[in-house]
């Protein structure tokens, strides 16, 4: 039977495979519910998995079986020397999750380059830059120049979801890839993108709520932008010290408020512009301007510290009054039920669904190819392709868009 059929495969591609996954022993035993003293073994060659145990490992460390069959592990570029450098996160040592999503990442880039190479077409080039010296709120202003949106536009979008879908759609125009990846845990990482030009790569982490994601998104730009400067360097080649490194992450945030929240939109809004500087803050009325901004309460505080239009100390009471607010009010899920083709579209973004589905139309790839780039199945691609020709948007958000 099947399950007692010997796998012959090659100990150390079982190795190789379950630590490019990042996981160590008791972890890939744990996970695969085999014993470790078993898959130790296998590893040392001294005995066999059979298929089935060696198809499970394969499933779980997101490889084709036939990687086991191989003389010696290929020569491959580290994750670490594409994507930028992440705080708290070691090179080489990410978890599983995120390292799979970061290989996703990679695998959609490249494809998207050479299906633009098919088609006979080239990517946009990305030419926004920034030095680390700039002023983050003329920095702001230059993005949200480039990505033509203004406050009145902002402040008409009827809820998070479209501010969400409406400035990655701005990010994507720039040149840029946006995706979206599932089941790494938003305590690790938010936000990453891949420092590599052209089509300079964003992954925005689908756990976080819709009105902390265009924040996100705008960071991760940042990064993206003072790459192009040649002023941030991949992970794996990123010299600075740690002081040095947060000053960098505090530009970025500072940025990204910035651009969100123009300082003279929110100097000027009647709540702010009647407040003493020493005055303390309300949750109702930060909620009601970051309703105004679609942002967040803490992304809104935030920035009116930065403002000087809320004191230190105004600051810490409001957040830690925020925080027991948040343990009788929790966040509750939004949006309903995506349907397949409304998760591949808010997975994979519209630059890279419109490419791939104008690839198929014009027989530059087969349908097999289109359905594993998108991750859909053919039958929910055609649905997929009428959604978009009608122009539809796709404003479902769900926590299952993976």
């Amino acid at each position: 039977m099947a399950h007692s059929i010997p796998a012959l495969v090659n100990s150390q591609m079982l190795a190789w495979a379950r630590e490019e996954a990042g996981y160590t022993l008791e972890q890939a035993a744990e996970k695969a519910h085999f014993v470790i003293e078993k898959l130790s073994s296998w590893e040392k060659g001294e005995s066999m998995p059979t298929l089935r145990q060696a198809e499970k490992l394969a499933k779980i460390y997101h490889r084709p079986f036939s990687v086991f069959s191989l003389s010696q592990p290929p020569m491959m570029t580290p994750l670490a020397a594409e994507y930028r450098r992440l705080p708290g996160i070691t090179p080489g040592k990410e978890s599983p999750e995120l390292r799979f999503a970061l290989r996703q990442m990679i695998y959609r880039r490249k494809g998207a380059l050479d299906l633009l190479e098919e088609l006979g077409d080239h990517p946009e080039p990305f030419s926004l830059n920034i030095k680390m010296g700039e002023a983050p709120e003329q920095v702001a202003e230059r993005i949200r120049s480039a990505l033509g949106i203004s406050l009145a536009t902002q402040k008409a979008w009827p809820h998070e979801f479209r501010a969400w879908h409406s400035w990655r759609m701005a990010v994507e125009n720039l040149g840029a890839l946006v995706f979206q990846f599932s089941k790494v845990n938003v305590t690790e990482v938010r936000g990453v993108s891949l420092l590599e030009f052209p089509l300079p790569t964003i992954g925005i982490n689908t756990k976080e709520i819709p009105a902390s994601k265009p924040f996100s998104l705008l960071h991760e730009l940042v990064h993206v932008m003072l790459a192009r400067a040649d002023e941030e360097k991949p992970a794996l080649l990123e010299t600075r010290t740690q002081p040095a490194w947060m000053e960098l992450e505090r530009f970025a945030e500072a940025v990204a408020g910035a651009v969100l929240m123009p300082a003279d939109a929110i100097l000027s809004e009647y709540e702010v512009a009647g407040k003493s500087t020493t005055a303390d803050w309300g949750i109702s009325e930060i909620q009601t301007l970051s309703r105004r901004y679609k942002v967040t309460p803490k992304a809104m505080i935030t920035r009116l510290l930065i403002l000087h239009r809320c004191s230190p100390a105004a600051y810490r009471r409001w957040t830690d009054a925020w925080e027991e607010y948040l343990k009788e009010h929790p966040p509750r899920p939004g949006g309903g039920i995506a349907t397949p083709a409304e998760k591949a579209l808010n997975r994979n973004g519209r630059s890279f669904t419109q490419l791939v589905l104008e690839a198929l139309t014009h027989d530059r790839i087969t349908a097999v190819d289109a359905a594993h780039y998108l991750d859909l199945n053919f039958p929910h691609i055609e649905t997929l392709r009428r959604n978009l020709a009608m122009a539809r948007q796709f404003e479902t958000e769900t926590v299952g868009v993976d």
